[in-house]
């Protein structure tokens, strides 16, 4: 629903693609920037988020990785759902899944966002 409230604000076609399950292990670029992450904050005491934010953002490499973050303070609903009628409605006008891996690949066209209120089931 929030990536269909984008494309409706943003007036953008997003195509989403995800790894099946159990595969993002072999996804070589998160290989490499968690690999060195982690060898970043070896025996540092993890305390609080502005030590990690800081251990995270100062991984570099001799080849060329840089790293950006910062910390995200919105606080996010949890438990949110979405109606089998909205979500019906939803896909009938605005997601096409992939002709690849179409329970994982789909893609969000442009068009009005259902409502928080719809939202609820």
């Amino acid at each position: 629903m929030e990536l269909q409230r984008f494309a409706a604000e943003s007036g953008l076609t997003v195509t989403v693609n995800h790894f099946p399950p159990r595969t993002s292990k072999w996804n070589k670029i998160e290989h490499r920037l968690f690999s060195e992450i982690t060898k970043n904050w070896r025996n540092q005491s993890l305390v609080n988020h502005d030590t990690i934010v800081n251990l995270i953002a100062s991984t570099t490499t001799s080849t060329g990785l840089e790293v950006n973050c910062q910390l995200d303070g919105n606080t996010y609903p949890t438990g949110s759902t979405i109606s089998k009628n909205t979500m019906k409605i939803f896909g009938e006008q605005h997601l096409r899944t992939c002709k690849y891996r179409a329970a994982w690949n789909y893609t969000i066209y442009p068009g009005d966002a259902p409502s928080q209120a719809e939202a609820q089931p």
